[in-house]
């Protein structure tokens, strides 16, 4: 499945509920780890509607989902000016007082806690973000 949205906050939703239908008719992975994934996809989405306002485009940013005997795979692709993951700054534990201090900037740790495997492919030409959900972990799950 491909789905192209306006790089606008409230297309959001629309990505978020079709990749978690997506998810549920094929039947990959239980309930709570769909929540997860929609968790993840809001924080992708988010991020990359941030890096097209940033530079001002009309470009729209692309919704991939894929799915295989080994689970399901969901890659988010923008058009903004990149960045390097690496470069990001390490957050204080959570139950650090100056962990306080930090309002923004939790997206990309929170989408590393919610998925199995994410990778970020970064460029001057943008980013695409491939999180992966795994049908094994999703079995382990209910044992």
């Amino acid at each position: 499945m491909e789905l192209e949205i306006p790089a606008r906050l409230e297309f959001v939703a629309l990505a978020r509920l079709l990749v978690s239908s997506f998810a549920a008719s094929t039947a990959v992975l239980p309930e709570d780890r769909i929540d997860d994934l929609k968790i993840a996809v809001s924080e992708a989405c988010t991020n990359a509607i941030e890096a097209h306002d940033a530079i001002d485009t009309d470009e729209r940013v692309i919704v991939r989902c894929r799915d295989d005997e080994t689970g399901l795979e969901v890659e988010i692709e923008d058009r903004g000016a990149g960045f390097d993951p690496s470069l990001l700054p390490d957050h204080p534990p959570v139950t650090d007082p100056d962990r306080l201090k930090f309002e923004r900037g939790l997206g990309v740790p929170l989408i590393k806690t919610l998925v199995d495997e994410v990778e970020f492919s970064s460029s001057s030409a943008g980013t695409a973000v491939k999180m992966t959900m795994r049908r094994r972990a999703a079995e382990n799950e209910d044992d």
